[in-house]
């Protein structure tokens, strides 16, 4: 007995025509064509944010030089400030951030300074520049005689900071120096014993011994 299999005319129009396999090979085409675009525009995009920011630190460097005038000083701050608003996310963000602070710190405009640090903080995403660039607005605190948030900056980078690790020390001796400057003794001398406990190995030791015995007090 002959059994007669009958395709269901809906399961059949479901197999794909030439047309629309050639449709969806056009789409996958066309979107290895434009993600191919997207990476050759990202790259050459890159590439040109590695000139600006290369041409633009190399003038940052010689403003920075003390003989430098101040014209020179004003361009560089403009040339950082431009490439930063051109190339936001560029690896040399940070780096460039980083000179605009102490440019603007230079020139003594430190409120200016601290925005610019707090923007390298930002695209660092920590390491050595977020660790400099704390003490950068600490310094900037300092420099306008604004002694409490100085000692907050420096206290606030220390606490992420161990002995062990980059600037710890220098850190160390700028809080006790604005503790000094504020008045607050038993509090710069905790600071340098401090210093003595957590760096005993440190070429500034003697330093630190020094101002304990100027204090009156015991190491």
């Amino acid at each position: 007995m002959k059994w007669n299999v009958l395709v269901p005319r809906n399961l059949a129009r479901a197999r794909p025509t030439g047309r629309s396999i050639g449709i969806a090979a056009g789409v996958i085409v066309a979107l290895g064509l434009l993600t191919s675009g997207l990476w050759f525009w990202s790259a050459a995009q890159e590439q040109r944010g590695n000139t600006a920011y290369g041409a633009t630190l190399v003038r940052v460097r010689q403003a920075e030089a003390a003989e430098a005038a101040p014209e020179a000083k004003a361009a560089a701050m403009a040339d950082l400030e431009r490439v930063l608003a051109e190339y936001p996310s560029h690896p040399m963000a940070a780096q460039a951030a980083y000179s605009l602070g102490n440019l603007r710190f230079g020139v003594g405009q430190y409120d200016k300074a601290r925005s610019a640090w707090q923007i390298a903080i930002a695209k660092s995403g920590g390491g050595t520049i977020a660790t400099l660039a704390r003490a950068g607005i600490g310094y900037a605190w300092e420099a306008e005689r604004k002694l409490p948030e100085a000692t907050q900056a420096f206290e606030t980078e220390l606490a992420r900071l161990g002995p062990k690790d980059f600037y710890y020390e220098e850190l160390l001796f700028d809080l006790a120096r604005v503790q000094e400057l504020a008045g607050k003794k038993d509090a710069a001398v905790a600071t340098y014993r401090r210093i003595l406990k957590d760096v005993p190995k440190s070429v500034r030791a003697e330093e630190a011994r020094g101002q304990l015995a100027n204090f009156g007090a015991a190491p």
